[in-house]
């Protein structure tokens, strides 16, 4: 294949990876911003659901609209909106007007608008990689790593940003970044990728839920589908759980710096970074069911383990960057899965339906870690979690649907 192929796979990539800066900067900085303004965690906790349940809703509802009008354009409408709308945070900032419910409503809008192209964003890869002629676990893999790549950037580049600008000023570079990846992706992505269906007219009530519903019942009666679904909600649930309460938690009351709960991210970040990238490029040669198998026992669990019995940085932070490597490897093989079983004209539905109910748990992820550290104490919450999480892990050996997960053989001639 040529450059002229790839370009836009990896136009998209590089979309992807200038928003997601934005975006990663815009999680620390809008906190922050209510935090340095009102001084309540009630009022930050209020703001960020405000941006998070558009967003989620969106990602599950969106996909007959897209359909209509287009991966390409959908993804270029959607971030332009949330680039004007992330814009005048700063601006009503500056100019005293940026009250707290101003401030929620700029918020729950962008999350919509982002809601909305992400819907768009996902079925674009599988476009974009069979113009390329890029195998989908490659095409994930890379995708993943952009992610990865950007949260890892962002959010200690925010940190630095805040205290040089101001909070405010940040959430603006976020607006920038996403009219950024407009004009990324507008120049390298052609209009006759990810159009619309040419059969598609205007969508009324009826023909919306009737379209979201078709979505809904293919992902029901796909078992793997299904129980991909299922265990990714659960242990996304226990890893907030465990990022957002438990690992901060053993810093502050086991090793007495704050540093550590910095590095141990960090080293895990960096490990589930690598280790997309390595899926991208060798994913498509495992066996999928056998390596799906053994990197959710040696990656999702252990971490909850390590904490449990250990506070030395010098041994957790190798193990950790090895739990990262393993488990960033799963991601290129769930999407190569997810993109081949569905169709190309129900992908828009499916897989926002899909990644919207991966997002489900997260909110209470952090109510659970709380419960059970308050409840039980640090240790015991650590190793409820990593059992369960060890338990849920088991899932491609245990339910025969999983023994899909195989490439199909080619046919024949």
């Amino acid at each position: 294949m040529t450059d002229a192929t790839r370009r836009p796979l990896y136009g998209l990539i590089a979309a992807y990876l200038v928003s997601g800066v934005g975006t990663a900067m815009s999680v620390v900085a809008i906190p922050w911003l209510v935090l340095v303004t009102t001084g309540s965690a009630t009022s930050t906790g209020v703001v960020g659901f405000a941006q998070m349940a558009p967003y989620v809703l969106l990602q599950a509802t969106a996909g007959p609209f897209v359909d209509r009008f287009g991966m390409r354009r959908t993804f270029l409408a959607g971030n332009t909106a949330a680039a004007v709308v992330m814009c005048a945070v700063p601006l009503l900032h500056a100019i005293g007007a940026l009250s707290l419910s101003a401030l929620a409503l700029l918020v729950a809008a962008a999350g919509a608008v982002r809601g909305l192209a992400d819907c768009a964003t996902t079925p674009l890869v599988p476009a974009t990689a069979d113009v390329a002629g890029v195998t989908y676990e490659r095409a994930v893999g890379l995708f993943s790593s952009a992610n990865r790549a950007a949260m890892l950037a962002g959010m200690p580049l925010a940190g630095v940003l805040i205290a040089v600008l101001g909070p405010s000023q940040v959430v603006l570079l976020d607006g920038v970044s996403f009219g950024a990846a407009v004009l990324v992706l507008a120049a390298s992505v052609p209009r006759g990728i990810g159009r619309a269906a040419e059969t598609a007219g205007p969508i009324s009530l009826r023909d919306y839920v009737r379209e979201l519903a078709e979505g809904m019942q293919f992902l029901r009666a796909d078992r793997l589908l299904l129980g991909i679904v299922s265990m990714v909600a659960i242990t996304n649930l226990l890893d907030e759980a465990l990022t957002s309460v438990l690992l901060p938690v053993w810093a502050h009351d086991r090793v007495h710096r704050a540093e550590a709960l910095g590095l141990v991210g960090g080293v895990w970040g960096l490990g589930m970074l690598a280790g997309a990238l390595a899926g991208a490029w060798y994913a498509h040669r495992l066996p999928r069911r056998a390596a799906l198998t053994i990197g959710l026992v040696l990656s999702a669990s252990p971490p909850f383990f390590l904490l449990a019995g250990s506070t030395s940085l010098a041994l957790l932070l190798p193990l950790f960057l090895l739990t990262g490597v393993l488990g960033g490897v799963l991601n290129p093989i769930f999407g190569a899965v997810e993109m081949e079983r569905i169709p190309a004209r129900l992908q828009a539905r499916v897989l926002g339906a899909i990644k919207a109910s991966a997002w489900l748990g997260l909110p209470f992820g952090s109510l659970l870690g709380g419960a059970l550290t308050t409840q039980l104490g640090l240790s015991p919450a650590l190793v409820a979690c990593g059992s369960l999480m060890l338990v849920v892990t088991f899932a491609p050996v245990v339910f025969p649907a999983w023994r899909g997960l195989e490439r199909p053989a080619p046919a024949l001639t």
